[in-house]
């Protein structure tokens, strides 16, 4: 007999689907840690990206982080006046981590381009199509701004806050420099093709 939470060897589950999940694998990557600490570093870290529902959110996530055999109890943490189990990463969990992390990569370039295949479908009406590159450049403009103010905050240092602070500002940086230049590349194709309609 299987007690709740253990799994057969071979089974198989449906992909892990929760970004809390996964941001919370994270977090124990990076140490071992007990629930109540991982909410307080989960709010610290994702603040303004990802949000708990509750404290009772990580404790369902680490259950499922620990069905899927991605994280264990650390032996010996259970014991004392007020115990505080601890969990760590198991090999299985770094490895899908970062299949999971290229995954996202590919994820973001597909979504990228579904963008702009549905920017296209304007393509009739290239005057709306200009309306909609002038307000992604306006939050372009808006993002760089909010990067600026944002590298110079908690990016000294060499702790892990800093490193994040760091590669944060620089990536936000590169793209949103890619961004302005696709809005300049793009206006100017959307601005001939209305010229070559008002021509007809």
């Amino acid at each position: 007999m299987f007690s709740m939470g253990e799994v057969r060897a071979g089974e198989q589950h449906a992909p892990m689907q929760s970004l809390v999940n996964w941001a919370l694998l994270g977090l124990v990557i990076e140490r071992p840690s007990y629930a109540y600490e991982l909410a307080q570093r989960f709010e610290r870290t994702y603040e303004g990206v990802l949000s708990l529902s509750s404290i009772s959110h990580v404790y369902t996530a680490l259950g499922t982080l620990r069905e899927r055999a991605l994280v264990e109890e650390v032996p010996g943490t259970r014991s004392g006046r007020q115990p505080k189990p601890h969990y760590r990463v198991t090999e299985e969990g770094v490895e899908e981590y970062r299949s999971w992390l290229v995954g996202q990569i590919d994820e973001e370039r597909r979504r990228q381009r579904l963008s702009v295949v549905q920017l296209a479908a304007l393509g009739r009406h290239p005057e709306q199509a200009l309306e909609v590159i002038a307000r992604y450049e306006q939050a372009c403009l808006e993002e760089a701004r909010d990067t600026q103010i944002a590298v110079g905050q908690d990016s000294t240092g060499d702790g892990t806050a800093a490193l994040i602070a760091r590669l944060v500002g620089e990536g936000d940086r590169l793209a949103v420099g890619a961004k302005l230049a696709w809005v300049q590349y793009a206006r100017h194709e959307f601005q001939a093709l209305a010229s070559a309609r008002a021509r007809r």
